[in-house]
This record gives C-alpha cells, sequence and structure tokens, in this order.
C-alpha cells in the first residue's frame, strides 16, 4: 500500500528514459515512484545507441558510473565522435571534434541497447518496476485528487504525477492528445550487431566508429563493447511514389529483415564495404516514424508530461536521442517541464524534420563526386546537440521564470 503522505510518480515505459527518470527520482525525499512496463519481462529492443558528452555526463550525475565503463561503452580511441570516409575510395574526408575540452570519461559512446537498458534497471529494484501494464487511459479523480492510471488488463493505480516514457508512438502522448499520432517519413534503417568474430578476418577493418557517405546513401559501421559488432544501413524513399507509404506502414519496427536486400544497396561500393556487408549474418528493418512537436509537454491539467521519444518523435536526432532524452530527467521539476524551458529540444526536432526533408529532395538527383565531398565536409555543425550543457540550461529556465508554479503538493518543484 503506497504512503498517501508521498508524491506518487507513475512512469509509463521501462525503456531508457523511463529507467533513467526513475533513478534520477528514486532517492528524493517524500516521492515514491513505479514504472509500469507493457512487456512481461524487461527486455530491450532496438540495437545500437549513442550519448554525446551531455548524455555521458547526465548518466554519471545520475550515479549510473558503471555505463560508462568500458565493459559496457564503446569510444573512439581517437576521441573523435565520429569518422567519414568515402563510400568508393574508403579514405577519410572528414573528422567529428569536439568545440571544447572533454574527458575521454565523457567523450561520445555508443551501446548495444540491452547492455545499457541492464545496467539502468540494476541500479532500481524489482519492487519498483511493474511488467505487463499496457497504458489505457487516465483520469482525475476529485474526491481523492489523484490521478487514475488504467491499464490494458482492467487493474488501475493511483498516481500524483504521470510520465509518458513509452517511445515514438507513445499511447501516453496520443491519449491526452488525440492528434499527436505519427507519421511514415520514408526513411528505413537496417540495424545489426553480432559478434565482431564474423567481420575479423577483414583487412581494414574499421576499429572506430565511421560513418560512410555515398550519393543516396549512407552506412555506419562500429564495435561496440563484450565484442560485438554493428552496422546501420539506411534508405530513403519518396512517399509520393507509387505504393511506397502502404509498404513503409506494412513493416514492423524491429523486424526481420533480408540481409539480401542490405547487400544489394551496398553491391557498388568499395571491397571494405561489400565484405562487411557480405559478412554481416542477418539484419533487422526499422521504418522510421515522426509527429510534429507538442504546444505544451505538461498534459492533463499540469499533472503529466512526456520524456525520451514520446515527448520529441523527431524521427532521428543524429544519435543524440538517448541524450535528449536524459537531458530531461536530471530535473524533473515543474520549472523543468514548462514549455519555455524546452527551446533546446524544439530546435534539435526542426533541425532533424529539415534533415529529413532535404533526403528527400535529393532522390533521384545526380551528385558528382566533388559535390559528394562537399556535402561531407560542410556538413551541419551539430556539436550544439551532443554538447548541450542541461544543468545550465535549467539553471537559466529556472531563473527566469517568475511564475512560482508548482507541483500538487507543492513539492515537484524541488526535485
Amino acid at each position: 500500500m503506497p504512503d498517501s503522505s508521498q508524491l506518487r510518480i507513475a512512469i509509463i515505459g521501462a525503456g531508457i528514459a523511463g529507467l533513467a527518470a526513475a533513478i534520477a527520482l528514486k532517492d528524493e525525499p517524500g516521492v515514491d515512484v513505479q514504472i509500469y512496463e507493457k512487456t512481461s519481462e524487461l527486455r530491450e529492443v532496438g540495437a545500437m545507441i549513442a550519448l554525446g558528452p551531455n548524455g555521458m555526463r547526465t548518466l554519471e550525475r545520475l550515479g549510473v558510473t558503471d555505463a560508462l565503463d568500458e565493459s559496457v561503452a564503446f569510444r573512439n580511441e581517437s576521441g573523435h565522435p565520429m569518422i567519414y570516409r568515402h563510400y568508393k575510395t574508403d579514405e577519410v574526408v572528414s573528422l567529428d571534434t569536439h568545440s571544447q575540452p572533454i574527458g575521454q570519461r565523457h567523450h561520445t559512446a555508443r551501446f548495444f541497447r540491452p547492455h545499457l537498458q541492464q545496467t539502468l534497471a540494476r541500479h532500481l529494484g524489482p519492487s519498483s518496476i511493474q511488467l505487463g501494464k499496457a497504458f489505457q487511459s487516465c483520469s482525475f479523480d476529485e474526491e481523492l485528487q489523484k490521478l487514475v492510471v488504467t491499464f490494458a488488463d482492467g487493474s488501475s493505480e493511483l498516481a500524483d504525477i504521470l510520465l509518458g516514457a513509452d517511445g515514438v508512438h507513445s499511447p501516453v502522448r496520443q491519449f491526452f492528445v488525440p492528434t499527436s499520432k505519427t507519421r511514415i517519413t520514408g526513411w528505413t534503417t537496417f540495424r545489426s550487431v553480432f559478434p565482431i568474430s564474423h567481420v575479423e578476418h577483414i583487412p581494414d577493418l574499421p576499429r572506430e566508429a565511421v560513418h560512410i557517405w555515398g550519393p543516396d546513401r549512407a552506412l555506419f559501421v562500429t564495435p561496440l563493447a563484450q565484442g560485438l559488432f554493428s552496422i546501420v544501413g539506411s534508405h530513403q524513399e519518396d512517399l509520393d511514389a507509387p505504393r511506397a507509404e502502404a509498404r513503409h506502414q506494412a513493416a514492423a519496427w524491429d523486424s526481420a529483415g533480408g540481409v539480401d536486400d542490405l547487400r544489394k544497396f551496398y553491391k557498388s561500393w568499395s571491397p571494405l564495404v561489400r565484405s562487411i556487408v557480405d559478412a554481416t549474418p542477418y539484419t533487422k528493418v526499422y521504418p522510421n516514424s515522426a509527429a510534429d512537436g507538442l504546444e505544451s509537454w505538461v498534459l492533463g491539467g499540469g499533472r503529466g508530461t512526456l520524456a525520451g521519444d514520446a515527448a520529441h518523435a523527431h524521427g532521428g536526432a543524429f544519435a543524440a536521442g538517448g541524450s535528449l532524452a536524459a537531458d530531461r530527467l536530471r530535473r524533473l521539476g515543474a520549472q523543468a517541464i514548462r514549455e519555455d524551458a524546452e527551446p533546446h529540444t524544439d530546435r534539435v526536432q526542426q533541425t532533424v524534420q529539415g534533415r529529413n526533408e532535404a533526403m528527400v529532395r535529393r532522390i533521384g538527383k545526380v551528385e558528382s563526386d566533388e559535390e559528394l565531398r562537399s556535402r561531407i565536409s560542410n556538413r551541419p555543425d551539430l556539436r550544439w546537440i551532443r554538447e548541450h550543457d542541461v544543468v545550465h540550461a535549467f539553471s537559466e529556465a529556472r531563473s527566469a521564470s517568475s511564475t512560482g508554479q508548482t507541483g500538487p503538493s507543492g513539492q515537484l518543484s524541488s526535485l
């Protein structure tokens, strides 16, 4: 029986954002936090996730220092967040750098998603996570002055605050804002994670995270911790083409894909690329989805909010979605969820939308080698995303606020 004197926070979704939120809140005095996960077992779907310096620092501030260990996180030994190569010659065309001195511990890292999720889950007791609880609806009980959160199995729970961390297709977001349904963007990724032994024999196998660019597609390859290797291919299709949207809508996220189709995408690329793709044992398909930004992330009369992809269903934030989720969780206070505290994420969402539109515009256009090299070298500078200082941003937002808004019991603003 929960203590009625405590502020009870219900988190929907036990993915990376939901787990990180629970960790941020679990030791706060006067707070009881519970996670409700729709699956019957705690397992992460997906392949790889990247965290920039902002995300790595947030993990450290949350006390999840074991996630920064080399047994979980893979960092480029060179210190460059990303290395860009030419699809035909394999030569390095450009490099990402940091805008300021950053210690190796906080360098951009790549994770196998289940490794990161398992590490986060270890920081919570088993009683904090309830499985088999698919969110269905939420109402407010005037007599109890509590939210009543109802699940698909017919059960319900009382809460003071509801946090939807239930992914890009968030049922919580769609319940409160029915018009916020996601749409297919036409961009599909093909992701594979497998033992590095499958590709270890390949001469000149990249030992760092490398983004290989071609005129109409790209291929990302990287080692991962614990002897794994990952590749991510991508393909952009014009949804105005005949039957294109129907094909994308029929493809299930995280479903098995045809590795032969993946190999066809890169059959004209360099021998090194072909060797890596040919040795890839399987691939999974991830049709990309996005939704327009919300006018406000304050929902349910001030008692609800969103985090992670549920909040910013942008359709791929340059491998920074995990960091955006982590950014939002360190200070989950009433001031922090005000719309005037979210210009950074709004800017990210607009930038992603512009990128998606640019990819569609390039479909069918012939790009010379000189134009390709120029596009690689003059790509947008996205250091403002991966090096975003969330602590400074929250401090400024709180200082600028003059409303004195608090949570339901006057406690949430102190978190």
